[in-house]
């Protein structure tokens, strides 16, 4: 997740024109609390690249806010936060508000409420402050006080770090007064530097302890979340972990929150563990909304796919491609999977990880003809969902009703536009964007 207390922002500027399709064409005109709620639900697909390629999302929803009222526009930061699980568009949400005399009376609530992460306390007066530094509005304070009191020393320790914002700033800013003795005690070690440093994984290692020490610890005492889990499975395994410790902390992790792709890339760095990774992956995946419907998936395997999903990622795109087939398989009502390079080939009905196999298994990996795979395709469907890198070697044809280009190479123009829903980039809100943007069909 990107950080945005740096105070480097650079919005391109928000144009009243009428409203054009991608191509040029007319658009149809909905109202401004649906434009809203799209232009939110569009977020999800930006929050990792927030100020890049989200930059015209975010001057939309600025534009929007004052046209929607106050209450609707603060349980659409409430539902992104605690929902869609979004950081930066509810914070941005809530700083439009406060610009507004008829939207500023629900400011400090829903502050407080969305703002979950002690860095979001910084994050949110970087945003504030975006165009210069102003006086903080009444209900600001009153929000970024009330949420303050809400993080223990472990907290404010694990996000005091640098910034041109930093969390003792928020506190001289908002005049915050502690609940407790201990409170009061935990917020003085913070104005002069002096709170200890969490022990974090990060901290141990970095102190030098033995990294089997440190990880078998931490596995015993149950201190390691999910995504900390996945991402260092290898590094437990380099350093000699008990197995047996690591297979009772797969079984003991909360996942509701972790997407099947995340396992998949454990798996590929930590064979061994693969049968606790699945069981762990199907157990996310209990209670996931079901996707009505047929649906039928396209994943592309050409050779340049098994390329990382970004410069900074081990992750490949192989890995977000076998996981949204693995989570298909699970939630939708019908789904067919077929993959394509030269050719079309339909994948068998499995699940798990012999999916994640049969799809990387299917056909030799080479180009990319897209075009000649959708000409091919005979299987009817209500939506069809294309997981590609890059443009086809071909031209592509309309789909056959809706039809979705995901493509997961993030700053690469694609082919899915015109009669194509696109989507520029990973994110593990995919499915939930398309099931939203469905219901909201006008």
């Amino acid at each position: 997740m990107s950080r945005q207390n740096i105070l480097k922002f650079s919005y391109l500027g928000f144009a009243g024109t009428a409203l054009r399709t991608h191509e040029g064409a007319p658009a149809a005109q909905i109202s401004a609390e649906a434009q809203l709620r799209r232009s939110v639900l569009a977020y999800m697909l930006w929050e990792n690249q927030f100020y890049e390629d989200g930059v015209t999302i975010a001057d939309r929803i600025a534009a929007l806010v004052p046209r929607v009222e106050a209450a609707k526009v603060a349980a659409l930061a409430i539902e992104a936060r605690e929902q869609m699980k979004l950081r930066h568009a509810p914070l941005l949400l809530v700083r439009e508000m406060a610009r507004y005399a008829t939207h500023r009376g629900l400011v400090a609530e829903t502050l407080a409420r969305v703002i979950q992460r002690a860095d979001e306390l910084a994050e949110f007066l970087a945003i504030y402050w975006k165009d210069g530094r102003q006086p903080l509005a009444a209900q600001v304070k009153k929000g970024l006080a009330g949420a303050f009191s809400k993080f223990d020393e472990h907290a404010l320790a694990k996000y005091d770090r640098g910034g041109v914002v930093k969390l003792r700033d928020v506190l001289f800013l908002t005049h915050a007064k502690p609940v407790t003795a201990e409170q009061a005690l935990t917020w003085r070690q913070l104005i002069e530097g002096e709170l200890p440093s969490p022990e974090t994984w990060e901290v141990r290692l970095s102190r030098g302890e033995q990294k089997r020490e440190v990880w078998e610890s931490l596995l015993i005492e149950n201190r390691l979340g999910a995504l900390a889990l996945l991402r260092n499975l290898r590094n437990m395994q380099a350093a000699g972990v008990e197995p047996e410790l690591v297979q009772h902390a797969l079984a003991a992790i909360r996942v509701e929150r972790v997407l099947p792709f995340r396992f998949v890339a454990a798996a590929r760095y930590a064979p061994q563990w693969e049968p606790w990774l699945e069981q762990a992956m199907f157990l996310s995946l209990q209670g996931q909304s079901r996707l009505a419907g047929r649906t039928l998936l396209l994943v592309d395997v050409s050779g340049s796919m098994d390329a990382r999903l970004s410069a900074r990622s081990e992750m490949l795109r192989m890995d977000a491609a076998a996981g949204l087939a693995v989570l298909l398989r699970e939630i939708a009502d019908e789904v067919g999977v077929y993959t394509f390079s030269e050719r079309l080939q339909a994948v068998p009905a499995r699940r798990g990880f012999a999916l994640r196999d049969a799809i990387a298994q299917s056909q030799p990996h080479g180009g990319t003809y897209l075009g000649r795979a959708l000409e091919e395709l005979r299987d009817s469907y209500d939506r069809l969902i294309v997981i590609t890198d890059e443009q086809s070697h071909d031209r592509v044809p309309a789909p056959r009703g809706r039809g979705y280009v995901v493509n997961v190479a993030s700053f690469r123009n694609g082919v899915g536009y015109g009669d194509w829903t696109h989507i520029d980039g990973w994110s593990e809100a995919v499915i939930e964007y398309i099931r939203s943007h469905e219901q909201m069909e006008f």
